[in-house]
Formats: structure tokens, C-alpha cells, sequence
């Protein structure tokens, strides 16, 4: 009852913890924390284990920790893989989000993969309520996505969501609140990022890191060919002799590294269209794609999608944000269908 009543004091909060990042929205404030999807965490002798860090500061010192001390990552191809270390990165991150007001427990929409087991949405959602929030309602993403983006998800109509995160793709049909088609496959930026990894390996002879593999995605990745850019430096460790060393990267080369991840995209989305039922699809040809998620950001991905499917692809202001956005106006309606929360 006190819990209750100390309720209606709190801002009302909507969480997506990606794979490679967490987005907080509150009510009334909007979006205000994006943190990477990060633990550092100390253990000593003993096997006692102390959170040393989240979030960006956590994965700053990624690859760059003595043993004692391990960055933890705890959500893994879009689905939570270790809740302890969730639980701590969303008690952190809640903490700076909310400031002395966390005593006045939240409520919490959360967003989560579609098709989640009755286990695995049990323990998220005790992973929430044990991070500090009051009540929890769990949002399919699909939904949430559609949600951000302003569809009518209630209408008989059909609506194709396209949402590539940073560890997982998820190609989904809605209709009347519900999910159609759904299909999510474990492809997403940090994907991307490792076919970069594996090119520069195979052809440059050179090992590099995420960060950096991520670097070179942001300044040189594309969906298609033809991107025009200053070259880029890659910077690594030679594999003959161990040395420092770096190589400088052009654009075209960069597409052909990422080329077959962006087929694996472009091929789920037509297989997508292929299991539409055929009216809701004649609502997708009107309407077109919704490409969502900060994959959304890769240079021509929407061009790629469009020149493949013959459909307009339309991206969201905010893709990355969309999902969150879409939580939060679940929860600031006030209710909880059936068909969207779980």
C-alpha cells in the first residue's frame, strides 16, 4: 500500500536495453540517458564481486583491464544473457536518471524481443523490479517500434516493421495491436562491425578492436557502392610481428567488407514480404517499410531496402530512439493491452 501510494510520486519510466545500448525515457523529460549496454566489474581472490562501473565508462576501459577486473556485456544478439549484471546496469543507470527521487519507486515499460519464453520474461522482469521499479510492463518490440513511429498499430491494417539493432534484426507485420510475421535472426551493427574486423584480418593482415571497427563503420560504411569519402586509418596490431601498425581504408572497400551482412538484411526483409498475407501486404505497398533501430543509420541501408523490395522505406527522425518513444507512450496511456504488453 505505501509502495502504492509513494507511486504517484514517481516519473514513469520506459527502458530499452539494446545489445549495444540502453535508452531511458521519463516522463514529462523525454530521452535522457543513452549509456552503452556495459558492467565493469571487479573480482577479487575470494570470487567477492564489486560493480566498478556502467554504461559509457564501463565500455571506455573495455580491452583495457587488468584480469581482476572484466567488462561485462550483458545483453547479447538482443536478448538479456546475464540478468545479475542487467539488474546492476539498470539500478546504475535508474540511479542517474532519477537522483534522490529513487526511493519513490517507479513504474517501467520495457521493451523486449517478441516471442520471449514465460522463464525468460519472468526473469527479466524481476530483474527490473529488483533494479528499483514498482511495477513492470514488458513491450514486444515490434510494437513498441510501431508505436514510436506514430502507426495506427489498433487498425486493421497492415504495417512492416524493419528493426536493425546492434545485435539482432527483427523483420515483423503488425495488425490490430498483434504481430502477423515475425522474424529476428542475430544480425545487427555489432555484426557489421566484425565483418569489418575479419576483412582487415584476412586482407590487411592487421587486428583491430571493436571501438575501432566500429569507428571505421561510422566514417566509411555503406549500404551501397559508390560512397565518396576521405580514407580512414586503421589503426592496430600488425599479425606477423605483433607491432603496432596501421593501413588506410577507402570507402568501396569497406562496403565490401560489410556486403554479405547487408544481403542477409536485405534477403530477411524479402522473405518477410514472401509470409505477408496478401491484403496486409497491399497495406505495406501503400504505407511502405518502417526501418528502425541505430542499424537505420548505416549510410543507404533504406535506398538498399527500397531498390530490392520496389517499397519506400521510411526512416524515423530518431531510429534508435523509436522503440523506447514507443514504450513510453504505452505507459503514458494508462493501459496495458493484451496484444502489446506481455
Amino acid at each position: 500500500m505505501l509502495q502504492s501510494m509513494l507511486g504517484v510520486l514517481s516519473a514513469d519510466l520506459a527502458v530499452d536495453m539494446g545489445t549495444t545500448a540502453t535508452r531511458i525515457y521519463v516522463r514529462g523529460r523525454g530521452i535522457v540517458l543513452r549509456q552503452a549496454s556495459a558492467v565493469a566489474m571487479h573480482e577479487d581472490a575470494a570470487g567477492r564481486k564489486k560493480v566498478l562501473c556502467v554504461g559509457d565508462r564501463a565500455l571506455e576501459i573495455l580491452g583495457r583491464t587488468p584480469s581482476d577486473v572484466r567488462v561485462v556485456l550483458p545483453v547479447r544478439d538482443g536478448v538479456v544473457a546475464e540478468f545479475d549484471m542487467a539488474e546492476a546496469l539498470l539500478r546504475q543507470l535508474m540511479l542517474q536518471v532519477q537522483g534522490r527521487r529513487l526511493w519513490v519507486a517507479p513504474r517501467a515499460a520495457v521493451c523486449v524481443p517478441h516471442g520471449l519464453s514465460d522463464v525468460e520474461r519472468r526473469a527479466l522482469r524481476e530483474a527490473v523490479e529488483a533494479s528499483g521499479a514498482r511495477e513492470v510492463v514488458l513491450v514486444e518490440l515490434p510494437v513498441a517500434c510501431a508505436l514510436g513511429a506514430e502507426l495506427p498499430v489498433n487498425e486493421a491494417r497492415g504495417n512492416m516493421i524493419v528493426d536493425v539493432g546492434g545485435g539482432s534484426t527483427t523483420v515483423a507485420v503488425l495488425s490490430m495491436g498483434g504481430v502477423v510475421h515475425h522474424h529476428r535472426m542475430k544480425l545487427g551493427g555489432v555484426h557489421l562491425d566484425q565483418a569489418i574486423a575479419h576483412h582487415l584480418r584476412q586482407e590487411h593482415d592487421l587486428l583491430i578492436g571493436a571501438r575501432m571497427a566500429e569507428e571505421i563503420k561510422l566514417a566509411l560504411g555503406c549500404a551501397l557502392p559508390g560512397f565518396q569519402a576521405d580514407g580512414f586509418e586503421a589503426r592496430g596490431r600488425a599479425i606477423d610481428t605483433g607491432w603496432p601498425r596501421a593501413c588506410l581504408l577507402q570507402a568501396d572497400e569497406v562496403h565490401r567488407a560489410i556486403s554479405e551482412p547487408v544481403r542477409m538484411i536485405v534477403d530477411a526483409v524479402l522473405s518477410g514480404l514472401e509470409h505477408t498475407p496478401p491484403d496486409l501486404a497491399s497495406d505495406v505497398a501503400d504505407t511502405g517499410i518502417i526501418l528502425t533501430g541505430g542499424g537505420a543509420l548505416l549510410r543507404d541501408l533504406d535506398r538498399a531496402l527500397s531498390d530490392a523490395t520496389g517499397l519506400p522505406v521510411v526512416v524515423p527522425d530518431d531510429p534508435s530512439g523509436t522503440a523506447v518513444l514507443g514504450a513510453a507512450r504505452l505507459i503514458e496511456q494508462g493501459a496495458s493491452p493484451a496484444a502489446m504488453a506481455v
